[in-house]
């Protein structure tokens, strides 16, 4: 660095794509501070990924010195590598990452990179005032993955819009104009993520258009590489219960679009549900969840859960101190609601819900189907994971069946013994702790290499590719929805024949202040209202109408309309009914995007 050369100053939380990709491309020497034989270490998992990328790998490891890792002599210490390293990967705690990074410097590096979990200040202060580039709390291998057009293939937001087409996994090769804008993640406005996010056009054929990969498996390069892929330590595809590239563009633009860390994409909401909780639950472990939930959901939680040893208690979430005595227990394990409670339309208090489950050490988990993200950000408020039925409003027309789990990435998973799925040695892939080798990504990577493999629910490309068409438009769509949703809502509270109606856009409703704060762009369009007569009338109602469809089943393009009593919720009890928002007078309505004035005069005739 010159002598009159001020120190480039880089916030150590958010990294440019520009800066981790400009160290990427110049960088040939890597010494690996603290490397291991042991190929479940995240030190091999990392190294042998660069390697077969054209990095050369430089093992440093006192205990190790003279022996071979990966084909490279193992050194003793940096000051002992007879040749110029270009990057320090430091693979020791962040109390001895300062004098590395001094010796570093020493040895005239270019470059210091901390792990992930891995981070001191001071050193990187003296490094970048010696003129070194430094990365704290990072992954190369992860971060190559996702500027290269691999990470993505496991549902992971790479942060990366681009038009042109991309060399995976090459980084000399990749074309100009990918991921290099010094733009922080999620820069991007909504509605060009709802388009681009995780769909470049495709490397072989250019087709711009996401393609449907309809295939069960994937073909290896060589032993090595499909020993790699089994491991974990490289990412791909390997067979179509796993991974499919185009349910990997679905996922993400699910996690892009929830500001999310990945998703992994179910063949239905509700095995999205049961996905969420594999990884943190035990026999005899129990759910906190709302009482105003979704019918089939209060019985999968209350009901089937149970047949796997998994307990659930239903508690009122507008009873802050019922929620916080639950989640006390030692054996909860989650705090479950949703954003928009179907078929009440009650929101619920996220940031209240995510300091008490974070309190209690447990993640918050919210059912974001009925809002969308573009109507409510959870991860934005607090919570950890999210839920979807992409059957609904993200598909939205109809005619996709799906799911989708969405990890924010932020929580702590081994700040207890809560979680040892993700925090202890996992069996099956001998010993290796997702936690500790992937960090943020730990959950995501669990619930594809567990989750799906084990359970099975995975999604059909050919539902993927519909829902990715059906999200370019989500923005319009939803926009749609509220606006003829207010005026059914207004018109459905003014009729003599209606006793109620529970829409949280109503300035009447006690939900509407947290309709403000959650959902600042509307309630939704789904909503409840109450049918003078009863059961009865209920019944009469959606026999009548001629536009709305009768059908179970919200997020269309149509308008719908269901009695719940008679129907999603019939087999409850008549006190979970009524708990749940779905008495015997109870109407819900999904309001489509047809003429409000048409849905209106349906509803009038129906009503008489």
């Amino acid at each position: 660095m010159a002598e009159n050369e001020a120190p480039q100053k880089i916030n150590h939380e958010t990294y440019p794509d520009s800066y981790i990709k400009d160290i990427l491309s110049s960088v040939h020497t890597i010494a690996v501070v603290g490397a291991s034989q042991k190929w479940t270490r995240p030190s091999y998992f990392m190294a042998k990924y660069l390697q077969g990328k054209g990095y050369r790998i430089v093992p440093v490891n006192p205990g190790l010195a003279g022996q071979e890792i990966l084909g490279e002599p193992v050194y003793a210490s940096l000051k002992d590598i007879p040749f110029k390293i270009d990057m320090v990967d430091i693979f020791r705690n962040s109390e001895a990452a300062g004098p590395i990074a001094e010796e570093a410097i020493e040895i005239g590096a270019d470059v210091v990179w901390m792990q992930l979990g891995v981070r001191h200040d001071g050193g990187a202060e003296k490094a970048e005032k010696a003129g070194l580039k430094v990365v704290m709390n990072r992954c190369p291998k992860i971060e190559f993955s996702r500027l290269y057009g691999e990470l993505s293939w496991h549902g992971f937001d790479s942060g990366v819009i681009s038009s042109k087409r991309r060399t995976v996994g090459k980084a000399a090769e990749t074309a100009p104009g990918t991921g290099t804008s010094n733009a922080p993640k999620q820069s991007a406005g909504f509605e060009t993520r709802a388009i681009h996010a995780g769909a470049s056009p495709d490397p072989t054929t250019g087709a711009r258009s996401t393609p449907i990969y309809q295939t069960t498996a994937y073909v290896f390069e060589d032993a090595d590489h499909a020993a790699s892929l089994f491991n974990l330590q490289t990412f791909g595809n390997i067979y179509g219960r796993l991974s499919n590239p185009t349910t990997a563009v679905l996922e993400e633009r699910i996690a892009s679009l929830e500001g999310g860390r990945g998703t992994t994409c179910t063949a239905s909401g509700h095995s999205a549900q049961m996905l969420a909780l594999f990884p943190l639950m035990q026999p005899g472990d129990r759910i906190v969840a709302s009482t105003r939930l979704y019918g089939g959901s209060i019985t999968q939680f209350g009901k089937t859960f149970k047949k796997f040893g998994w307990e659930c208690d239903f508690v009122d979430m507008d009873d802050a101190d019922a929620v916080r005595a639950a989640v006390a227990n030692p054996s909860c394990k989650a705090l479950f609601a949703e954003s928009l409670a179907n078929p009440g339309g009650v929101i619920s208090d996220i940031a209240l819900l995510a300091e008490i489950a974070h309190q209690a050490g447990v993640p918050l988990i919210i059912d974001n189907t009925m809002a969308t993200p573009y109507l409510c950000r959870p991860f934005e408020h607090g919570a950890d994971l999210i839920v979807h039925s992409t059957t609904k409003f993200l598909s939205g027309h109809g005619n996709a069946m799906g799911g989708a789990v969405v990890d924010s990435g932020k929580f702590d998973w081994g700040q207890n013994d809560k979680f040892p799925s993700l925090s202890a040695p996992e069996p099956a892939y001998h010993g290796i702790s997702f936690w500790e080798s992937f960090g943020d990504l730990a959950f995501t990577t669990y619930g594809h290499a567990v989750g799906l493999r084990d359970l099975g629910p995975t999604m059909a490309p050919m539902n993927a590719y519909l829902t990715i068409t059906g999200i370019e438009t989500l923005p319009l769509r939803m926009e749609r929805h509220v606006a003829n949703a207010a005026k059914v809502a207004a018109y459905l509270d003014r009729h003599p024949a209606v006793s109620w109606v529970s829409y949280a856009g109503l300035e009447s409703s006690p939900y509407h202040a947290l309709a403000k704060k959650y959902l600042p762009g509307g309630a939704g369009s789904v909503f409840t209202f109450g049918i003078k007569g009863g059961y009865a009338a209920g019944v009469k109602v959606v026999e009548r109408v001629e536009l709305l469809s009768h059908l179970a089943n919200i997020g269309d393009t149509r308008s719908l309309i269901l009695h719940p009593a008679s129907t999603t919720h019939r087999q409850l009890t008549e006190e979970q009914r009524v708990s749940a928002g779905a008495g015997d007078d109870v109407m819900r309505i999904s309001v489509g995007l047809e003429t409000a004035e048409d849905i209106i005069a349906d509803l009038e005739q129906a009503l008489q």
